[in-house]
């Protein structure tokens, strides 16, 4: 029986030629741009961390200042307090010791020792100075 070319005479493929079996190679181990933004990420989120870790720790170290100039201002008060209290003790006893000081009893008292004696009553006269 004879062989019937349906397709005809340039639909026959040629022959393919026998190539050598292929090798895969692996690629070489550089960071592929999907993973890049990932450690641009972790960096940044480090970075951020790092500044406000660092902006806390100024704003408690402020605080720390901040209470002990109180501190220190509160014991300047106390000190001022107990200065005053003692002014005031020290004013008193001065003014007791001016009013008894001025004390008519004890100018006469005074005035005696140095022989002064009081005028009589019928010596004293008074002058009227009123406008007439």
């Amino acid at each position: 029986m004879a062989a019937v070319d349906w397709f005809g005479p340039s639909s026959i493929a040629a022959p393919v030629p026998s190539r050598p079996p292929r090798t895969r190679t692996r690629p070489a181990a550089t960071p592929s741009r999907a993973h890049a933004p990932r450690r641009r990420a972790a960096g940044r989120r480090l970075t951020g961390g790092i500044v406000w870790i660092s902006l806390f720790a100024v704003l408690l170290t402020g605080v720390v200042a901040l209470n002990v100039a109180v501190l220190r201002l509160n014991m300047n008060v106390s000190r001022l307090d107990k200065r005053e209290l003692q002014l005031r003790a020290e004013n008193a006893a001065l003014a007791s010791q001016v009013s008894s000081a001025a004390s008519s009893q004890r100018i006469e008292a005074t005035a005696q020792k140095l022989g002064l004696v009081p005028a009589p009553a019928t010596d004293t006269s008074y002058l009227d100075l009123g406008r007439k």
